[in-house]
């Protein structure tokens, strides 16, 4: 078998997906504008939505495991009057149910929301890519067949009303979300839909943050080259949230060999660490590896052969 040619971009990127597109095309596209085979991404965004999505790009696709990203903002449309079999404006409508006057008072939308925030148990769309006995559920809905996903606990931290407009005669209110990671916002229009006595999906969704990302660091998809990449790549130390140490010259090539390091350097990491705890080993702007602690010492978790780009400590 042919050896894997090294990769010559190795970075962390955020680009604004386009409503239209799957996040696998938004993954095909940069593959072909950077001329690397090696393109991953973190967070998958329905065509529906637009927004936030970070790649992992040559070795910085093995961070993506690595990147949790928490914490997820959105600005959700949801729209009254019908659900969707898809939860969002894409779908079949379901069931229909006459938009009640009071839809269309703030004070209504405020308290309904207020009520949203918090620990909830969420059922996730039919359409997702949830897998069940190895197939996507969207895959099996797409069938017709029957998708009985299990309800997951999520946390809606903040939903703030932003507008109430009419479109069509129905009420709209513009949300904006801070959520926990693996929460749907399809489903939060659903569930609010039914808590107010009606029915609601989502019209329009942008993911405006995920994790430490904002859109203000997203690259445009359509300028996407390696000179431009490199200009927007993200730290990936910031991105994995981890403490870091500039290592010296003298231990660059054991890391590369996968040796320990000493525990005098621990006492460098620009944030506390202990046992277990990981460590990005940095040099000259560069990601060499991500060690562990383990018995005081600096032991190798994840070592790149290519370094990966954009550190800024």
């Amino acid at each position: 078998m042919a050896r894997r040619t090294p990769s010559t971009i190795n970075l962390l990127l955020a680009v604004n997906k386009p409503v239209g597109i799957t996040s696998h095309d938004v993954v095909a596209r940069a593959r072909r504008a950077l001329g690397e085979r090696r393109v991953g991404h973190a967070g998958t965004l329905d065509p529906l939505a637009s927004g936030v999505m970070v790649l992992g790009v040559g070795q910085a696709t093995r961070l993506l495991g690595r990147v949790t990203l928490d914490t997820k903002r959105y600005l959700a449309d949801i729209a009254f009057g019908f659900e969707t079999n898809t939860d969002d404006a894409e779908g079949e409508p379901t069931r229909t149910v006459a938009p009640a006057p009071e839809l269309f008072l703030e004070e209504t939308a405020r308290c309904a929301l207020a009520a949203s925030v918090g620990v909830q148990s969420q059922v996730p769309p039919a359409f997702s890519a949830i897998s069940v006995n190895g197939v996507r559920a969207y895959k099996r809905a797409r069938e017709g067949g029957d998708v009985d996903l299990p309800a997951r606990e999520v946390i809606v931290h903040e939903a703030d009303l932003i507008a109430v407009t009419e479109v069509d005669g129905a009420p709209v209110w513009t949300v904006a979300y801070t959520v926990s990671k693996g929460t749907y916002i399809r489903a939060l229009a659903r569930d609010l839909g039914r808590a107010v006595g009606g029915a609601a999906h989502i019209a329009s969704l942008c993911r405006t943050a995920s994790g430490c990302v904002a859109l203000a660091s997203c690259a445009a998809l359509d300028e996407l080259s390696p000179a431009y990449a490199r200009d927007h790549m993200l730290d990936p130390v910031r991105v994995l949230g981890c403490a870091a140490i500039e290592v010296p010259e003298r231990h660059v090539e054991d890391i590369r060999c996968g040796r320990r390091l000493p525990s005098a350097l621990i006492g460098q990491a620009t944030a506390p660490v202990g046992e277990g705890d990981p460590v990005a080993l940095v040099r000259a702007g560069e990601l060499l590896a991500i060690g562990c602690i383990t018995g005081g010492r600096l032991a190798m978790s994840d070592v790149f052969p290519q370094p990966i780009e954009g550190v800024c400590l």
